[in-house]
């Protein structure tokens, strides 16, 4: 047992699922109190976000920019690195996904994919080097510093997009759309080869493969590889990892650049999958939304996928409230926000009333 003598498998399961749980039933309280029905809301929110494949697309596309987001977090975590800044690395990402779509010549989408891939890790890589050193070097505590960080990407992606990529005379703040040789395959054009239908509208696409291609990525560097013990040895304890020879600063900036790399990678869904130019607000969000992620995943890539669908199923489901309800888009919201209190903050709330059930069962 583990956590407050909680078995391991209640720990990943059971108490993401009563948090959830406790979150929905003051969601359906407060839907109830505007005089809306709260069956006939989640009933709308499961219909508009799984029952057909359209709302199926638009839950995956959401999903797959929290799971970029989420293992960026979640590998930080795993050292006791509380990296807050991946909205500013994919931010930084998007830059690296435009520069290379629009400045080198493709003759194939699988080209451009591998080297806009490279390009937004590289450049979320390297923003997030800048406080992974600070924090090893100089004792900068990494939250300040990717908070920080976090608006200086957003006043030099403005300050790029306004001074060097708008084309002469545009008013919007925006870069010239990619090639049409830089256009990523839609999630209905791969499924087709199969003769799966699927619907045409969400823009999902092969960005989905490469974030779950990365679950399996991040796990085996985490629970199979030399580094991986290191960062987990690091995080369990600095002191004893450090008598045992793991290099503080060497770990330190290690971990920051693979989760920057992370973040980095969520442009290649947004930016070159979705929009096919790079935008003021091309990540929405997405990098906060990843910590909640991580925190509800338990810091694991199985467990942050499944988070990640969970999350995109709030965002579709709640697209679809708002469209269809009187619901009102601010309540929306509220119900996402009171996921993130239950599964984060007020966590053990519900911990600690599983652990005393699983106490007393062993007592007997």
């Amino acid at each position: 047992m583990s956590r407050g003598r909680i078995p391991h498998w209640a720990d990943v399961t059971l108490v993401p699922l009563a948090s959830v749980f406790l979150a929905f039933v003051i969601s359906g309280i407060l839907i109830w109190a505007i005089g809306e029905s709260p069956w006939a809301a989640m009933k709308l929110m499961v219909e508009g976000a799984f029952g057909s494949s359209y709302g199926w697309g638009y839950t995956l596309f959401y999903a797959t920019n929290f799971i970029f987001t989420g293992l960026a977090v979640a590998v930080a975590f795993q050292a006791r690195l509380f990296n807050i800044g991946g909205e500013g690395q994919a931010l930084l990402g998007g830059l690296g996904v435009a520069l290379v779509c629009l400045y080198i010549p493709w003759p194939h989408w699988s080209l451009a994919l591998i080297a806009a891939s490279l390009g937004a890790a590289v450049f979320g890589a390297g923003w997030a080097l800048i406080p992974g050193y600070l924090q090893a070097k100089r004792g900068s505590h990494i939250v300040i510093t990717t908070i920080m960080f976090n608006f200086i990407a957003a006043s030099l992606l403005g300050y790029f997009l306004v001074n060097v990529l708008r084309p002469q005379g545009a008013q919007d703040p925006s870069s010239p759309r990619f090639p049409s040789e830089t256009a990523l395959p839609k999630l209905h054009e791969i499924l087709g080869v199969f003769g799966i239908p699927f619907s045409t509208v969400p823009p999902v696409n092969i960005s989905l493969l490469i974030a779950v291609g990365m679950c399996f990525a991040v796990w085996f560097m985490l629970w199979r590889t030399r580094l991986g013990f290191q960062i987990r040895a690091f995080g369990e304890s600095e002191p004893a990892a450090e008598y045992a020879g793991i290099s503080p600063v060497r770990i330190t900036v290690y971990v920051m650049l693979i989760s920057g790399a992370l973040a980095g990678l969520m442009a290649v869904n947004s930016v070159m999958g979705e929009q096919q130019r790079l935008v003021l607000n091309a990540v929405e969000g997405a990098g906060f939304i990843g910590i909640a992620v991580a925190l509800m995943g338990r810091n694991h890539p199985f467990g942050v996928f499944l988070a990640a669908i969970l999350f995109g199923f709030l965002y579709q489901g709640g697209a679809e409230l708002a469209l269809w309800t009187g619901i009102p888009r601010e309540l929306i919201v509220v119900i996402q926000a009171l996921v993130i209190l239950f599964t984060g903050a007020l966590d053990n709330m519900v911990r600690i009333p599983i652990a005393r059930i699983f106490a007393m069962r062993g007592a007997r």
